[in-house]
């Protein structure tokens, strides 16, 4: 009975564990897994008989039995919900069609991505043209438009017809390179193609939801707003990032400065966003109208209507959206008075967004918001409870003391117990969620205590202003329409707001900025975490929690042993790196770069003498440092800066290298047949070298490999490569293959 009743309040608890622990499953082994339905309509149907058989008998263990067979059915529910959500198993999917597709028609499926030569979307096809015949079909492309004068923007809800065939998205084609192919494949994309304009034409306007095309456009009328008000160019793209969600304007200085600061979930309307203003709109109903009669019930439904206009006006992204979906459990808990525990209301909200889309559990965004909620509601209030500083204010007041002295300390104890209430909730949110910090960004900032104690005050401020902003900027306009004399009186209104608006969020900016100026090593980069170290580092997070709640040294030594397992991955995976030497032909577009690895250093050469931008190191070389946890990655422009390898000769067709052992022969020009044989490791083929095979088989013979870098184009390539496999040699293309690896011979 006792453990009955310890585990009545968290159902959804047990629910959502094996629902989650399902999904997960199948994401890791799901390709090979036989249809699912038929089985979980089986367990649905045992469950009913071992309901009734428990009933009938009235066994002591049959209820036990019923209840583990319903949580293993919940965990095929979550693997068949899942297997189900996976749109390229439809038979009607682009992946499966049989021939090239001529055309097909498609509808933009949201509000385009805004980069500096492109406008990123995505298309949601309905029906392609194969061998001349129109029929319907699934599939979700990304596409990628060019962003040039007469091109308009993609827009939400138009119908594109398209000429071409779209390819597969592509594999991580440099070690340690984001998957944006399994993160595509997360949101059912499973093909991208770059369009030029006389590639698609907009055939008609019809978007998937109206709901979300009104969303959208209310939310570009109210980003006009800010753009009319706010003169300075960065307060305005804070200000429409921090409010509505939109971040097309913000540069990349600020971007880094606030990834470095820890403070990156500010620029995003989420789940602090729509917290705030719940906890608002809850602090200003109870001051003014808490002891009206139903006040329970209809303070709810102003907060529900509050928070789902909000997800409204900010364009109903899927952030916004999921933490509306979270509050409002928690309103019709408080409400309904029968919330047992948040844990079991947030289980609720989880259970049915993963309902809805059991893909949710890959978004990072999904399990950051869960595990900082989670561990705030856990250890914000214990964290809190080590010091009262109201109390210590209290005990240090005296009834001899001036007033003045007296209401000094009560202020300075209110002050400091709100800066300790702070300071415990953004340590509670950090300790659940640091681990997925590390593995996913590859980085924790020192100074987030520090940041967040003054830009989430700043920026909740903000939020508040600028919601003010917009709702009596509507209002003024609306008496302004009404009665025009009003009209230009009424104008110095909101200005004055925005000019208040745009000094918050100027401060806040510039604190952020300072911090990182005053604290530059504050932030630890570079960190590598695979998923096993990562799941250990939780599990010793957790068991330490369990050790502290329970007070039994069993659960200490259970953590200590998980934490020499992880440190013990962390010398083996070291021990592993520092005896590896290895060549790396990288594949960065229209570049010739290659990479001498020796354990954790490494020299890249760029041999077209030309320096890498620092986008092409961010996204290309160092995702690959991160993961050979390198100690010292050195960048060189030509042979002649390069400290290593050794030139054997260079002129303007050849360059022969030796490294560790490794010999290589870079290939620019023509290849006389007349040159000395060279027995060579590799042979690499750049800026569309003119060779022929009989003149690669004279000069290196047919037993290296023959690779084509990145400097190569596409149409010399395919015509090559045929040449040179059908003459007996082997090819590697780094542009569709992926980065070339060999490894040294010492």
């Amino acid at each position: 009975m006792k453990r009955q009743l310890k585990w009545a309040p968290l159902a959804f608890v047990r629910l959502v564990v094996a629902l989650a622990a399902g999904i997960l499953t199948y994401l890791y082994v799901g390709q090979t897994l036989p249809e699912l339905l038929p089985w979980l309509l089986g367990g649905f149907f045992l469950i009913v008989i071992g309901q009734w058989l428990a009933a009938r008998r009235g066994l002591a263990g049959a209820n036990d039995a019923v209840g583990m067979l319903s949580l293993a059915v919940v965990f095929l529910a979550g693997l068949t919900s899942a297997q189900l959500a996976t749109e390229s198993r439809r038979a009607g999917h682009l992946s499966q069609l049989h021939g090239p597709v001529e055309f097909y028609r498609a509808v933009v499926d949201e509000n385009p991505v805004v980069r500096p030569a492109t406008y990123a979307t995505t298309l949601r096809v309905s029906a392609v043209r194969v061998k001349g015949k129109w029929q319907a079909a699934v599939g979700g492309i990304r596409v990628s438009v060019p962003r040039e004068v007469g091109i308009a923007a993609p827009r939400y809800g138009e119908v594109w017809l398209v000429r071409g065939q779209p390819a597969p998205a592509k594999a991580p084609l440099n070690p340690g390179e984001f998957d944006y192919r399994r993160y595509l494949a997360y949101h059912q994309i499973y093909h991208q193609q770059f369009i030029h304009p006389d590639q698609y034409r907009c055939i008609e306007f019809l978007p998937p939801s109206y709901v979300r095309a009104v969303s959208l456009r209310v939310a570009q009328v109210l980003d006009g707003v800010f753009r009319r008000y706010i003169t300075a160019r960065r307060e305005y793209a804070l200000a429409s990032a921090l409010i509505l969600g939109l971040k097309d304007d913000i540069d990349q200085e600020t971007k880094r400065a606030y990834a470095n600061t820890g403070t990156t979930h500010i620029m995003a309307v989420s789940g602090l966003q729509v917290g705030l203003l719940f906890g608002l709109i809850t602090w200003a109903l109870r001051r003014l109208f808490g002891a009206t009669p139903g006040f329970r019930y209809w303070s709810a439904g102003v907060g529900l209507a509050v928070i789902w206009s909000y997800a409204f006006v900010t364009g109903c992204s899927a952030s916004v959206l999921r933490a509306a979906v979270m509050f409002s459990f928690i309103i019709v808990a408080r409400v309904s008075e029968r919330q047992s525990t948040m844990y079991n209301t947030l289980a609720v909200a989880a259970f049915v967004l993963l309902c809805y889309d059991p893909y949710l559990l890959a978004d990072v965004g999904f399990q950051l918001s869960f595990l900082a909620v989670l561990s705030i509601v856990y250890l914000q209030p214990r964290i809190a409870g080590w010091i009262d500083f109201r109390e210590w204010a209290a005990r240090r007041q005296r009834p001899w003391q001036p007033y003045l002295v007296r209401q000094m300390w009560h202020t300075s104890g209110w002050a400091a117990e709100w800066i300790w209430q702070a300071t415990a909730l953004t340590l509670a949110a950090q300790v659940a969620t640091f681990p997925l910090g590390l593995y996913y960004f590859h980085q924790f900032p020192l100074s987030f205590l520090l940041s967040n104690l003054v830009a989430v005050p700043l920026s909740s401020g903000a939020l508040y202003v600028g919601l003010g902003l917009l709702t009596i900027t509507g209002i003024t306009h609306g008496i302004g329409a009404l009665v025009p004399a009003f009209a230009s009186g009424l104008e110095v209104v909101p200005r004055v707001i925005a000019v208040l608006l745009e000094n918050i969020i100027w401060a806040f900016n510039e604190y952020i900025f300072w911090i990182g100026r005053q604290l530059p090593n504050a932030l630890i980069s570079g960190i590598q975490l695979t998923a096993p170290q990562t799941w250990l580092v939780f599990g010793v997070i957790s068991l330490v929690l369990v050790f502290l709640a329970a007070k039994r040294l069993a659960w200490l030594g259970l953590a200590c042993a998980l934490l020499g397992v992880f440190a013990g991955s962390r010398v083996w995976a070291a021990h592993r790196i520092s005896t590896d030497e290895e060549l790396i032909i990288y594949s960065i577009p229209r570049r010739s770069v290659c990479g001498f690895w020796q354990g954790a250093s490494a020299d890249i050469v760029t041999v077209d003498s030309l320096p890498l931008s620092e986008t092409e190191r961010t996204y290309r070389i160092v995702p690959g440092a991160i993961q050979r946890a390198a100690r010292r990655v050195s960048y060189h422009q030509g042979w002649q800066a390069a400290p290593m390898p050794a030139t054997l000769q260079a002129d303007d067709g050849l360059v022969l290298v030796v490294w560790r052992g490794l010999r290589l022969a870079f290939v620019t020009g023509y290849l006389s047949p007349a040159r000395q044989p060279w027995t060579v490791d590799v042979v690499i083929l750049r800026r569309n070298a003119r060779v022929r095979p009989a003149e690669l088989a004279a000069v290196f013979g047919k037993k290296p490999p023959i690779v084509f870098d990145s400097s190569c184009r596409s149409w010399y390539v395919a015509r090559q490569d045929s040449v040179l496999r059908a003459a007996g040699f082997r090819t590697h293309d780094v542009t569709a293959q992926g980065a070339f690896r060999q490894q040294s011979r010492q």
